[in-house]
């Protein structure tokens, strides 16, 4: 397949411009010399009991109903933020709201969340819809991430609150891989925690 040129030299492009470029992911991937893989991903899982997630499992479902979730603010404070509070109550970890990042006039502007723990990071960016150009604007993010931090994998999730959708940099492999399962919440509340809880312990897959 001919690579076709969508980043324009000398023009800047923010987080969110990927969000709003009119390309598919591997297309602006590809910019970057990284390819796209869409698999069911092996998640680091921790096996610690985590006994306040039922808790939260109930709060959210008595609550749903009377919320309204129009914007992205609204997904953020009502479904996003309780889940990562919780997050950072159980590993101990750093939270960053909007965290600055930038690496060049390509790739610069504010994660929406950053976790990190002392072994690893996550990258979480929530949108009010359109999952597809979000994980674009996510794997972007991630790429931009391996460009200041160390490690050779770095994962991120994309979530518009009661869905959310992981995705994984390989450094080595020049690859993103994007999980084709979806987490749902409040269903999914256990495996999704356990899973951003396993990534920040550094469990291994």
């Amino acid at each position: 397949m001919v690579k076709r040129k969508i980043l324009q030299e000398g023009r800047e492009y923010s987080f969110p411009s990927y969000f709003e470029l009119p390309y598919e992911t591997d297309e602006i991937l590809a910019e970057f010399d990284y390819s796209l893989v869409k698999a069911e991903l092996s998640l680091p899982h921790t096996s610690r009991e985590l006994g306040e997630i039922d808790s939260l499992k109930q709060r959210i479902r008595a609550t749903l109903p009377f919320l309204s979730l129009s914007s992205e603010t609204a997904r953020r404070e009502s479904l996003v933020a309780p889940v990562l509070l919780d997050i950072v109550r159980y590993c101990q970890c750093q939270l960053r709201f909007e965290y600055t990042l930038n690496v060049n006039s390509w790739l610069k502007g504010n994660l929406g969340y950053l976790v990190q723990s002392n072994q690893e990071l996550l990258v979480i960016e929530a949108k009010n819809d359109d999952m597809t150009r979000g994980f674009t604007q996510l794997a972007v993010e991630l790429i931009a991430m391996s460009h200041v931090e160390e490690p050779n994998t770095f994962y991120g999730a994309v979530t518009m609150g009661n869905v959310w959708q992981f995705g994984r940099l390989d450094r080595s492999q020049q690859t993103i891989f994007q999980d084709v399962n979806l987490f749902r919440v409040p269903d999914d509340l256990e495996d999704l925690i356990k899973v951003m809880v396993g990534i920040l312990e550094g469990v291994e897959i």
